[in-house]
């Protein structure tokens, strides 16, 4: 069974962030749509995350991060 990333407290905030926002979007696109409308995500969510990727160093370096986050939680 292959170990999971230990992060340090900004990268761990960086992937809640992230988490945050993912579920955010995906609430937005399975609300029922709202008199032609698009999805709406509150900016507030969206600079959440770059302030935490900024704070952990991750800011214009997705792939890094998204490497971290494999690590930190691997698929089965």
């Amino acid at each position: 069974m292959p170990t999971a990333a230990v992060l340090t407290d900004h990268e761990r905030t960086a992937v809640q962030a992230y988490l945050r926002l993912l579920h955010t979007v995906r609430a937005a696109f399975d609300a029922p749509a709202a008199a032609g409308r698009p999805p709406l995500v509150p900016p507030s969510v969206l600079a959440e995350a770059d302030q935490a990727l900024a704070r952990a160093g991750l800011a214009g370096n997705e792939g890094t991060f998204f490497d971290l986050l494999g690590d930190w939680c691997p698929k089965p």
